[in-house]
Parts: structure tokens; C-alpha cells; sequence
């Protein structure tokens, strides 16, 4: 039973399940479901899709997450940047002759089956090599392209891009055919939706509502927008003037449908698709993980990617496209006192109905409603302060995000995300390399010793103390090389080097050579080349080779041992059996 409740936790938190958890998950349903209507509309729309996906999305891959997911607020479904890279792939496909759904199914089936795979494989650790500036950057330029996409219907015009500029550039060229009552009802609803942000709940307290009221009526702001300017179109025969509607809505279950197998499209989406993947899921554990930590609860990471893996592929034959955990919906499911995932099935539940009952009202809808509700959502993404903070804490990190973010607008969001992951990876490559390495001296007074450059220490005569910060492997090995000939070039008066290793915690075979190397230059010149504070494992390793019985000098438990030893004369060759001991 442990391993089954390990691949299916409703196993272990439905087993405790009472009428308590019942009352708050109800209460949460409602909230989170009057919230997701019009953003599931919105998010379809976003994704170049018809407006009932977003809907369909957010039915079954809920359900099939309340099942599968560790987290227990999370709430699965649509979310703006993972529409936005939906919209991206997909809109390749257009040239092909492959229908807009098709191939958004095929997106969430693949990406459905690359979480799958990594969650049972337990590879959740391949998300960290996007770092958190290049997912801020990106997100943050995702932030920008999503609200210059959403223009045109707020303008009532027809313009493409897939880019800020291309955007920027159709959106000129159709500024003479502006829809002044679009328009109208676009700015509206926006500065409504913004100002319901802050204004609406303070409002509903003052005329006498309680607190919890006043809170699910602020959350139900963006209904109150979709309701108004619906009946506005529908009054004054705004449809037949030009404003742009959802229209037609089927009033139906999810359908049963199949993602497309054939090659060259999966071929075409893999890529896209391993993206949407790694951003939704780190986008998913960051709330999931911010969410549990509140209530002193676990999420397992590998369960998490099973979790999200099951939702995409629910989504994939069901109408869908590729889901994961949202954060405003997450925040809104906690706060409004969800207490299992049991909260998201009675979402889903609620979904369905709107999905059977309420689609005919939603006809006269017009689509600037919608995108002024994607605007208000994304914009709260968009933070130019990390540019700030990561130029004053590190330049590395900087070049990064303003990468990430150049290229996004730029080039796309397949192409910044992609170069940011590189980037960091290179940038991290490009700093191990070159590793922090001090000359150390011994703190009087004391048995530490530190960087000479920064404090005042005693150094001792014909000992040369050097410190490296860094694993060593085959990238830094030849620098190592190259900055202790360097330190050795001019001093005649060097009897014994030692190599402090308290932050070493690998050495590889390139390094060993490197050591080697080193060892036997130093001899050449009547030097005794030490260690001293050698980590257990990095030790182990050593004494798999030659190179400790070829050492010229010993091996120290600690620098300060060391400094004392060589200080009083003592040099005897190391073995196992006097003071060759490690960390």
C-alpha cells in the first residue's frame, strides 16, 4: 500500500476525508469555479483556440490531477504564459494544413507524455537548469507579448505577430480601422477589472457585507465585467456594429477526441511541447511548494510531474491544450479554505455544469471583455525590478535575463527561453572555470585562515597556502594548473605548497591529471606539494589511484595542522597510517 499511495496520493489524504474538509472544499469549488469561467474563455482565446477549449481544459486534467497530485491547493488549468507558447507552436502548423485544435491536442498529448516519462523516471531535477532570473525574464517578456496580443480586441481591429515588433507593426498598420465602441467596452472593462484588484472588496465591506463575502465578490469582479458588457451587446445590438463575439458556444460535455499521430506534426511539436513542459511544471511546483509550506505540508516533485503528466493527457482527449498549476487560481483555492484536491473534482464539477447550461449566455460576449481580462492578469507577471536587483547582486545573472527578455520580445517565446537556458548554463560553465582561488594566511590569535586580500594574517616563510572555492573538474583543471605556476613563477623561497580543499567536493579525472601535473612540477623544483582539509568522498576517490602514494608531500586533517607541521619540519611522506585523514 505505501508504493500505491505513493503513485496515487488520493489514496492517503482521501482515507481522512471528512465533513469539515467537504464544507471548505465546496466553498472553494464555488469561488475558483465563478473565477475560471471567463479566464478559461480567455485563455482559449489566447491560444488561437475556440472558446469552449478553455473550458474542456480545465474539466477532466483537474480531476485527473485531484488523483495523481501531491499538492493540496494547487488548481490545474489554463494559464497565460503556457497559452501564449500554445498560441506560438501551433501557429507554425497553420502552413502545413493542420487544423489550430489538432494541433493543440497533439501538444498536450506530448507534452502529457514527456512529464510522465520524467515523473516516473524521478528526472524532476532537469527543470533546475532554468534558473529563477531566466524564468523571471521570461515570464516577464511572455507578460509584455500577451498584453500587445490581446490589443486587437480591445481595439476591435485584425492584426497578427508573433513577436512585440511584428505585433507593434500590425497593430499600426490597421490603426485607421479602429472599432470606436470595441474600444469602448475594452477600456472599460479594464480599468473595471483593475480597479475590482484593490477598490471592489473595501467597497463591499463598507455597505455591510462580511469580510468572507466582500472577498468572493472581489474575486467574482471579472464575472461582474462579462455579465455587463454581454448584456450591453446583446441590448443595443452591438454585434450588428462591428464589436467582435464569442458567438456560439456548443452546449456540451467535453467531446472524446484524439491528438494527431502522424509524423511530421509530432515531429514539428516535440520541441515546443518539452518547453511548455518544463516551464508549466516549474511555474506549477514554485506555487504548489509556496502553498504547502503555509500549511507545514509535502510535495513530492517526481509525483508532481505524474500529476501534471496525467492532466495534459486528460486535456488531450478531451478537447483541450496543455495545462498546469496557475497561480492566481492556486492563491484564490487556498485562500478560500480548499483542504484536499478534492476542491479541484468539485471544480470540475461546476465546470461541467456552465459547460451544459451556461454556454447560450455567453454568445453575446464580446471579446474585448476577454482580453481585457487576460491584460489585468498578465500584467501583475511583468517585473522590470529584476533587471535591477540582478545587475547590483551579479552581472552574470543579468546578462541572462536581459537575454531572455530581448530575445522573447524579439524572437518568440520558443527562441528566449531556450537561449536563456543556454545562457545560464554557459554562464555557469564560464564561472566554474575560472574558480574563486586566494592565497590564505592564518587570522593570529586564532586557528582560521583566510584570504590575505582581506584580512590581516601571518604568513609563514617558504609555505604557500592556497585556497580553492570550486569543485574541480575538466573545465577548470588547466586554470588551476596555470594560476599555481603563476604564484610559484617567482618565489625561490618556496619549500611547500598546500592546497586547501574545504570547498572541494568532486575532483574528476581531468582534475587528478591536473594534480598530478602539479605534484610533479613542484618536485622539480624541490617543492612538497600538500592537501589539507580533504572532504570523505573526494578522499575515497584519491585512494582508488596512485596519486597519494606518488604525492610528494602529505594529506592534512586541517590547514592549521598542516601549517604547524611543515613549520616545525615535520615532512613525511604520506600514508594511510600517520595523518593522511580526511573531512
Amino acid at each position: 500500500m505505501p508504493n500505491l499511495t505513493r503513485y496515487l496520493p488520493v489514496l492517503d489524504w482521501g482515507r481522512s476525508y471528512d465533513r469539515d474538509k467537504l464544507s471548505g472544499d465546496l466553498v472553494a469549488a464555488v469561488i475558483v469555479t465563478i473565477m475560471l469561467i471567463p479566464q478559461s474563455l480567455a485563455y482559449a482565446l489566447l491560444a488561437g483556440l475556440p472558446p469552449e477549449a478553455g473550458i474542456y481544459a480545465s474539466i477532466l486534467p483537474i480531476v485527473l490531477y485531484a488523483i495523481f497530485g501531491t499538492s493540496r491547493t494547487l488548481a490545474v488549468g489554463p494559464v497565460a504564459v503556457v497559452s501564449l507558447m500554445t498560441a506560438a507552436a501551433i501557429g507554425k502548423l497553420s502552413d502545413q494544413g493542420i487544423d489550430y485544435v489538432t494541433a493543440a491536442l497533439t501538444l498536450a498529448f506530448l507534452s502529457g507524455a514527456f512529464l510522465l516519462i520524467l515523473g516516473l523516471f524521478r528526472l524532476g531535477f532537469l527543470a533546475n537548469f532554468l534558473s529563477h532570473p531566466v524564468i523571471a525574464g521570461f515570464i516577464t517578456a511572455s507578460g509584455i507579448l500577451i498584453a500587445t496580443s490581446q490589443l486587437k480586441h480591445i481595439l476591435g481591429v485584425k492584426a497578427s505577430g508573433d513577436t512585440l515588433i511584428e505585433m507593434l507593426h500590425g497593430l499600426w498598420s490597421v490603426l485607421g480601422t479602429i472599432n470606436w465602441i470595441t474600444v469602448l467596452l475594452g477600456v472599460t472593462a479594464t480599468a473595471f477589472l483593475f480597479w475590482v484588484r484593490k477598490g471592489l472588496k473595501p467597497l463591499l465591506q463598507r455597505i455591510g457585507l462580511s469580510k468572507t463575502l466582500a472577498e468572493m465578490g472581489a474575486k467574482a469582479g471579472p464575472v461582474f465585467a462579462v455579465l455587463a458588457t454581454t448584456l450591453a451587446v446583446w441590448a443595443f445590438g452591438l454585434a450588428d456594429r462591428g464589436v467582435d463575439i464569442v458567438g456560439a458556444v456548443p452546449q456540451a460535455l467535453p467531446p472524446l477526441t484524439l491528438p494527431s499521430f502522424q509524423p511530421d506534426v509530432l515531429v514539428a511539436m516535440i520541441g515546443p511541447a518539452i518547453l511548455i513542459s518544463i516551464i508549466g511544471f516549474v511555474e506549477s511546483i514554485s506555487v504548489a511548494q509556496t502553498l504547502a509550506a503555509k500549511r507545514r505540508q509535502r510535495i513530492d516533485p517526481d509525483q508532481e510531474l505524474i500529476g501534471l503528466g496525467a492532466a495534459n493527457l486528460g486535456a488531450a482527449f478531451t478537447g483541450g491544450f496543455p495545462v498546469t498549476g496557475g497561480f492566481s487560481r492556486s492563491v484564490v483555492n487556498f485562500d478560500a479554505g480548499a483542504r484536499t484536491p478534492a476542491a479541484g473534482a468539485y471544480t470540475a464539477v461546476g465546470l461541467a455544469i456552465a459547460a451544459l447550461m451556461l454556454t447560450p449566455l455567453i454568445y453575446f460576449l464580446p471579446k474585448a471583455t476577454l482580453a481585457a481580462t487576460i491584460i489585468v492578469a498578465v500584467l501583475s507577471l511583468v517585473d522590470f525590478s529584476i533587471l535591477k536587483r540582478s545587475w547590483v547582486y551579479s552581472k552574470a545573472d543579468f546578462a541572462a535575463v536581459s537575454a531572455t527578455i530581448l530575445l522573447t520580445l524579439t524572437l518568440g517565446v520558443e527562441v528566449g527561453v531556450s537561449a536563456g537556458v543556454l545562457i545560464s548554463i554557459l554562464i555557469h560553465l564560464y564561472k566554474s572555470s575560472r574558480p574563486h582561488m586566494a592565497v590564505v594566511g592564518q587570522v593570529p590569535g586564532t586557528e582560521h585562515y583566510r584570504n590575505v586580500d582581506r584580512h590581516n594574517v601571518t604568513l609563514h616563510d617558504g609555505i604557500l597556502s592556497v585556497r580553492v572555492d570550486e569543485s574541480l573538474y575538466f573545465a577548470n583543471a588547466r586554470n588551476l594548473e596555470d594560476r599555481i605556476y603563476d604564484m610559484i613563477a617567482d618565489r625561490d623561497d618556496l619549500h611547500h605548497v598546500i592546497l586547501m580543499c574545504s570547498a572541494v567536493n568532486e575532483i574528476d579525472m581531468s582534475a587528478l591529471e591536473s594534480l598530478e601535473a602539479i605534484n610533479t612540477r613542484l618536485g622539480t623544483r624541490d617543492i612538497k606539494f600538500h592537501l589539507s582539509e580533504v572532504k570523505g568522498p573526494v578522499m575515497d576517490g584519491l585512494k582508488k589511484t596512485h596519486f597519494l602514494s606518488d604525492l610528494t608531500g602529505r594529506v592534512f586533517l586541517t590547514q592549521h595542522r598542516a601549517v604547524q607541521a611543515l613549520c616545525n619540519g615535520s615532512t613525511n611522506q604520506f600514508s594511510p597510517s600517520n595523518d593522511g585523514v580526511s573531512l
